[in-house]
């Protein structure tokens, strides 16, 4: 199994439990405040990274660091952005399945920016993987031409973004320091958020226990994914790969929460792992994969 895919595994699975604890959190918290406050569970991942070891040197630190920094920045004002599009745009049912639907743009930009390219049978999986982010995530009953979509297009383009530069900045530094820097950009956020609205009277303690956990595996998921990045992974697979966290998310709704699984989020976990089993296919090694990997063909 490559490095890369048993990462991207980890960071599909941690996300999976994060979507779990957020529906198990509720009403509790408003998204803002549960942004805010999961930064708790963010800040023991921040601590151990310094102390893991990093795979060979870095390219050009600066331009990785700040590549990372704009990448944290770009997902913090993709989640104001979703929250905006909830309290403004229109029903929660067409908002949230639509914007699951970022991976498309992450894959726009490493096939068109990156030059990646993709062999028969991971062109075939990411094929599924789509009909399967599609089959988990966008209801029958979701509208597209509504303003709620209109909304929902800013999260789906600063989190696509947001992949394609989490890919671009372990170009230059190792994914444990990328993700020191992506992290190290919520902070500020909270601050700002908790500054705005405050905190709720008479937080539970279960309360804060679950959104502790809620940012230690949203944390844990995009350290994975970007160690995913920068054990050569490809952005256009590992992005669509991840993305299908609902595969974990759903059976968990059902042993915990009671959930029952409709017709069409059946069919979607097929596909999943149809796309998961392609996706993980072995391409030519001399496929190009990143920028840094054409100059270097380019120069010798």
């Amino acid at each position: 199994m490559p490095a890369w895919f048993a990462w991207s595994l980890l960071a599909l699975v941690s996300w999976g439990f994060w979507a779990i604890i957020a529906r198990v959190i509720g009403e509790a918290l408003s998204p803002a405040q549960s942004q805010a406050l999961c930064t708790l569970g963010i800040l023991p991942v921040i601590a151990v990274l310094p102390l893991l070891g990093k795979k060979g040197p870095a390219r050009n630190p600066k331009k990785g660091t700040m590549v990372a920094l704009a990448a944290g920045v770009l997902s913090c004002l993709g989640n104001v952005a979703y929250y905006y599009a909830l309290n403004r745009g229109g029903k929660v049912a067409t908002v949230v399945p639509l914007t699951a639907m970022y991976p498309l743009v992450t894959i726009l930009l490493a096939l068109v920016i990156l030059h990646e390219r993709l062999n028969r049978l991971q062109l075939v999986g990411l094929l599924l993987s789509i009909i399967a982010i599609y089959l988990l995530n966008v209801t029958a009953s979701a509208g597209f031409f509504n303003t709620g979509l209109l909304y929902a297009l800013l999260p789906i383009v600063f989190w696509g973004i947001t992949g394609f530069l989490q890919k671009l900045s372990t170009d230059d530094i190792s994914g444990e320091r990328s993700t020191l820097w992506f992290l190290a950009a919520f902070i500020p956020a909270a601050v700002v958020i908790l500054a705005t609205q405050g905190l709720p009277a008479n937080l539970a303690a279960k309360t804060w226990l679950w959104v502790i956990g809620l940012g230690f595996f949203f944390a844990l998921g995009n350290l994975a994914i970007l160690i995913a990045f920068a054990r050569e992974g490809k952005a256009s697979i590992i992005t669509p790969l991840t993305a299908l966290y609902p595969v974990v998310s759903i059976p968990l709704a059902i042993l915990l929460l009671g959930e029952k699984i409709s017709t069409r989020e059946t069919i979607g976990i097929f596909f999943a792992l149809g796309s998961v089993a392609a996706l993980s296919w072995p391409g030519s090694p001399s496929q190009p994969q990143t920028i840094n990997n054409l100059q270097h063909e380019i120069h010798h």
